[in-house]
This record gives C-alpha cells, structure tokens and sequence, in this order.
C-alpha cells in the first residue's frame, strides 16, 4: 500500500520530564538518521543548537498526542532530531557515539521495560537525548508486540488492565486494535493492502495481522507475474514537505511487519511470536506447539495461533471445581462462597470437589452422632468383628462393652468353636504345617488324621516317605509316540518339529503350517514341514525363504521390448509401451525411476515463428506408469498419484490451479483433490472404487493454472495404471 503525506498522521509523543518535544511516527521508529548528513553533501549550512540547557534527572513522563506543527513553536517535526547531529563536535560526548548511546537507552529498556529511571551515561545534552529517545522508541515495540499478542489470543483488547503510565498503554491499545483491524479484513475476504488512513506504523500491524493466511499457489515461477501499478501523487502534494520522503521504510518498505532505515539500508524484524524467514523481508509464525516453548500443563492442549499459543483443557472439570482462566481446575470453597446446605448447629467443611457438614456437638468415644447431632450409644457386641476373643462372650455397657469368660475343657484334637460354647474337631490338614510331608495325602478324621501317598507316588520303606515314580522311564516307548517328561507325579507326552500332539495327548500328527499361511503367495505341505514358492513373475527371496519379490524384467533385461519401445515393470510382470512426444515437444534428459513408477516427460519446443505453439497453453506432457494390487478389503478411498505445484508469488484470490481427469475414469474409479501441504498446491489422485485385476486404464490428468478467469498454462500427465490380479 502507497501513502502519500496527505495520508500520513505524524504523530508525537511529549514527555514533561524532559523539557523536550521528540516527534515520532506513529509506529514509534525514526529512520532518518542520515538527514544531516545529506545536507552537508549538498552544502547546506549546519545549523545552530537552540537550547544548551541539560536534561533534568530521571523522572516519570507525562505523555501526550499532539499534532506535529503544535511541538518547537511551530517548527518542522524534524528539525529537533536533526539538532543532534548540527551541534559541533565539542558539545557532544566526549568517548561515547551517537550510536553506543542509542545502545544503552536500548539495552536499558530490553533489561527494565521502563524509561523513567533511565541513569545518563553522559554528561553530554545530544548523548542524553539520543539515550532517552531510543530507550522510548525500543519501549513501544515492546508494548506493540505485546498488543498485538493479545489481540491474537484475546480476540479483543477492552479486558486488557495495565498497571503502566499512559503512553504504555496506548503503544499497547494502539497496536492491539490495528491488528484487531487486519484480523477482521482477512475474515471478510478484502484486500490486505488497506487504502485507510490509519497512519505509518497502524498500517504494519494491519497487514501483519492480516496477511498471514493468504497464501497462494503457482505451478511454476512465471515472468508472467501481475504488477502492482504505481499510485500517481498530485504535484500539491509533492510540493508539501514530508520529512520521511526518502525513508527507504516508508509505506511500510518491503518488509511484511517491521522495517528499520539504516540510511543505506534497510533491516527487517518481527513481530513477537514470529520468525523472520531466510529471505530477511518476510515473517512467518512460530508454532510453540512444535517447538515445545509452550507452557501448557498436564491435562492440557497446546493450540497455536498466530503469533502466539493457547491452552485447551482436554477434559470438564467437573462438579465442584470451576475453570480458571489459565485453563486450570479450582477447588470451588462452598464454605466461603456460601453455597452450602448445612444446617444452624453444623459447621461447614471444605474438601476437594464437595463439603461436609460437621455437628458443632462432639460425641465421645462409644457413641455415634445421628444426622440431628445427637449421641447413640453404639452395641459393639452386635459389630461384624467380634470384640472379645474365643471362648469369651460380649456384653454391652453404656458407652463400651465387656467380655466374660465361658470355660469349658476340650480333648486332644478339639477345640472350641467361636462362640466358646462346645468343642468342635480340629482338621489338622487345613494347617499350614503341612503334617504330611511332600507327595503324601492328608485325611481328616475326628480328632485325628492320616497319611497317604498320592497318585503317581510310592511309599520308600527305607526313608518312611513318599516318593515320585518316573513312569518314562518305567514304561520306556509305552506312553508317548514321540517323547516323555517326567513330573513330579506324573508325566506328558510332546512332538519332535513339524507335529502336533493329538487329542490322546499321547500320539503325534503332521502339522499343516500352510494353514498360519507362513508363506507370502503360495505354500505346500510336506510330512512334518513345508515348502513355499511363488507364481510367475515372483522369485523366493534368499533371505528369508518365505517372502516373494517381484522380478523386474526392466532392470534384469529379460523382457523382449523392441528399441522404439519402453520397458515398464509391473506386478508379476512388465509392459512394452512405445511413448513419443507429439510435434513441437522434445523428450526431456531427466527421466525419473522411483519404486512404483517411471515417468517420461515431454517439454514443449516450438519452432521459431511458430505462433500457435507458443501461444497453445499446454507446457509439458508426461507419461508415467504404476502398478497397483487388487485391494482385498477396499474400505477408504487410496491415495495413489500426487501432483505437486510451486506456491506462487501473489495472493490466491488473483490466481488458481485446477486439477482435472480428462480421460480414461472407466466407472468413475478414481478422482481428484486438490490440497495444501508444505506451502504447495498438491493434486491427490484417489482410487474410490474397488477394481479386480487384471485391469489397464490410461488416465489424463490435467493441471491447469487460472489467472483472472483465463487459463494461462496447461500440464497434461498420462497415467498408465495396471492393476495386478493378485493382492500383494
């Protein structure tokens, strides 16, 4: 966007604490630094200083919006700046340059985000104006970036409550509604190069904000690229003095968001949350979701936006606890906010997610408090778990209980039972002593117990014990068909490789490893193995002897394709296709072979003079082969082509590629969409319906690149498909 000085607003900021009035753009950066010394190239007197008067001590500023004429008793906006450099040599710093003063008063704002107690490094009036005007101008593009922050978040700028002077938030309100502005533009389609008088800086933010998003797409980069047509300016407003006519940054400069005049040069920067790309003019967005500078917690979603980040809970929180406004769960205190329910004579407790209502009234120990808050004696002799021990009986008292003794005597073998009332036998082989030792079992009986030998076992009269029978051994070849194992009283039969045991559990059977389909294609069985080999076309792999690999006939040089014609290799077999150019293309050198296609590509060459060819919109035709399976279960659309085209260079309401099949859809089996991936313009070709093999179609696809309604170049693919009768 082109702006003229009659739609420029010079505006300036005046601070009361330095006695001075420093005019600014009103995007907060003066880039004319080179002015005096322009002068004195041409021969124009230096000027004299006005006022040799110190700058007062640190104070906080007053700020006001003034117009420019209104500062210096209706002097030119510039001619306070332009002071610092007329004043001779003697009067400015002694050591220090107008340069490493203008680094400290930058410094000091980066380090502090204030101005007001910036300490003079010098005792020089131009050091100390320069120090303090830099420490301003790099204040506001803090206070700028972090408006237009919050306008990227926030989606407004009413809710903002700065505890800074008046100027700070301005620089912040200010920045926070131009980019509100762009935002806006961009929703409702219109044009980025806003024609509103919204003054120098205002006009970077509006476009920074608002043109991200709006990126086009270009088959190619073309000569034949729109150009802006310059605005005329009236000779009035020529003849008007601008101080900024030879800002290289006026207008906004080349840069996409923040343009600083070097005098020489330019130097472009960005916005915070942006990156400045390689090509040092232009801005993109930096995803903290990527990069991990996010500050998003457990239980959250990062979601980038631009220039910035939000945090999205992934779940409720749910009843009891209220969402804050950094996306986290708080308890909700219903004691303190007074949503509780308890009653006069109950006190109120808070606890995570809920409350409790807690009786004033205390109960001592033995009684319960009912919901009213009286005391209930509890009866522990009626509780589940018994109080008093065996052979003991409970009797309640007011407030406790007591246990009294019933002692009747029980034999050996007998104990009493759990009210103590009778004697009852004790199995002693319920006892983790285990009275029989190992292999032998236990048999209860009344108030005693026998020992036998488990089945499997056999009783050693030596060692009076029980011991395993190894009946592999015992029985050698009369039990399994294949081999025995030996357990501790007993035995199992297992099968040597390639058989399986029966359903007996003694006898062995072949085992048909063609039934886990072990082989890719095909498998035979053989008595205790089997065998795999593959159809024509395929060879075993010598790796793994399962797996078959396509033979390419293309590269061993087994097929019998003619010298005019193409090889072509396919599933299980190749194709011999003889593709030529047509007249006026010429076959292009770079022949691409990848794992599934080989494409032959064909440029347009047009004879001299030739003014149909030239002007025909078809640039290049290809011709390209794959080779698919038969889908055993086609349940999606499967994306097979994808052609890709350059991103173009203006915006993509001007210009718009159309990808198209032409020929060859038999039953509309496949189609075509068109997507944005990587900064390009990608054309998918699908296959949508399920195709049983063998099967060939030539499909002709077509890319066409519409600028203002017209086609201005044309490129055709011719896309043999084969379609193999097998699955793999």
């Amino acid at each position: 966007m082109l702006q003229t000085q009659s739609s420029r607003r010079l505006e300036d900021i005046t601070c009361a604490c330095l006695g001075l009035t420093l005019p600014l753009v009103s995007g907060g950066w003066d880039n004319n630094r080179n002015t005096q010394q322009e002068r004195e190239k041409s021969g124009e007197p230096r000027r004299p200083p006005q006022d040799r008067r110190a700058p007062p001590g640190p104070a906080r500023c007053q700020c006001s919006r003034r117009r420019p004429m209104d500062n210096l008793g209706g002097a030119r906006p510039l001619r306070l700046l332009l002071l610092v450099a007329l004043l001779p040599p003697a009067l400015r710093g002694q050591d220090l340059s107008m340069e490493e003063c203008c680094d400290k008063g930058i410094e000091w704002a980066n380090k502090n985000r204030i101005c007001t107690s910036l300490p003079l490094i010098s005792e020089s009036r131009e050091c100390s104006m320069t120090q303090v005007q830099c420490c301003r101008s790099k204040l506001e593009e803090h206070y700028c970036s972090d408006g237009i922050k919050f306008a990227n978040v926030r989606e407004e700028c009413d809710s903002y409550t700065g505890e800074n002077s008046t100027c700070e938030a301005e620089y912040f309100q200010k920045c926070c509604h131009c980019c509100l502005l762009g935002k806006t533009t961009q929703v409702q389609g219109q044009s980025c190069e806003s024609n509103l008088k919204i003054g120098y800086q205002c006009g970077i933010v509006f476009r920074a904000c608002c043109v991200k998003g709006q990126e086009g797409t270009d088959v190619s980069i073309s000569d034949d690229a729109p150009k802006k047509e310059p605005v005329e300016i009236s000779k009035e407003e020529l003849d008007q003095e601008d101080p900024y006519l030879h800002d290289g940054c006026r207008g906004g400069g080349p840069c996409s968001q923040q343009c600083r005049d070097t005098g020489s040069s330019y130097v472009c920067s960005c916005f915070v949350g942006y990156q400045l790309q390689p090509d040092g003019v232009n801005c993109e967005d930096i995803n903290e979701c990527i990069t991990g500078t996010h500050s998003c917690g457990i239980g959250q979603t990062c979601v980038n936006t631009l220039g910035s980040f939000r945090c999205q809970r992934d779940t409720s929180c749910g009843t009891g606890y209220e969402l804050t406004d950094d996306s986290r769960c708080k308890d909700i205190d219903e004691c303190e906010t007074g949503t509780h329910n308890c009653p006069p004579d109950f006190i109120c407790q808070n606890t995570p997610g809920s409350f409790r209502c807690r009786p004033k009234l205390q109960c001592m120990n033995g009684f319960i408090q009912d919901a009213l808050g009286n005391c209930i004696d509890i009866n522990e002799c009626l509780s589940t778990n018994m109080p008093c021990p065996a052979g003991q009986i409970c009797i309640n008292t007011d407030g406790s209980y007591t246990c009294q003794r019933i002692s009747p005597s029980c034999g050996r073998g007998y104990h009493l039972n759990e009210d103590g009332t009778r004697c009852v036998d004790v199995d002693e082989c319920l006892s983790s002593n285990q009275p029989c030792g190992e292999g032998h079992v236990c048999i209860n009986a009344p108030g005693n117990y026998r020992c036998e030998c488990k089945s499997g076992y056999s009783f050693d009269v030596i060692s009076r014990t029980c011991v395993d029978i190894n009946e592999c051994r015992r029985y050698p070849g009369r039990l399994c068909a294949h081999k025995c194992e030996n357990t501790p009283g007993s035995y199992y039969c297992t099968c040597t490789m390639g058989f399986k045991l029966s359903t007996d559990g003694r006898s062995c059977e072949d085992l048909n490893e063609c039934e886990s389909s072990p082989c890719s294609q095909e498998c035979a069985n053989v008595y205790g193995s089997y065998q795999c080999y593959c159809r024509r076309g395929f060879q075993l792999s010598d790796i793994d002897g399962i797996s078959c690999e396509d033979i390419d006939e293309c590269v061993a040089e087994t097929h019998n394709c003619s010298f005019n014609e193409t090889c072509f290799n396919i599933q299980g077999g190749f194709r011999c296709l003889s593709l030529e150019c047509p007249e006026n293309y010429r076959k292009s050198g770079d022949t691409v072979r990848l794992e599934k296609t080989d494409t032959i590509r064909c440029i347009k060459s047009c004879r001299p003079n030739d003014v149909n060819c030239v002007l025909d919109p078809v640039h290049t035709i290809s011709h390209t082969v794959i080779s698919l399976p038969t889908f055993r279960e086609f349940t999606r659309p499967e994306e097979i082509i994808f052609l890709r085209a350059i991103t173009p260079t203006y915006p993509a309401n001007q210009a718009d590629i159309i990808f198209d099949i032409t020929e060859g859809n038999l039953r509309d089996s496949f189609d075509i969409i068109k997507r944005y991936m990587d900064g390009m313009t990608v054309g998918v070709v699908r296959q949508v319906r399920p195709i049983v093999g063998p099967f060939h179609a030539i499909l002709k696809l077509e890319m066409n690149y519409v600028m203002g309604g017209v086609v201005s170049h044309r490129n055709i693919v011719n896309v043999h498909i084969f379609v193999s009768e097998y699955w793999f």
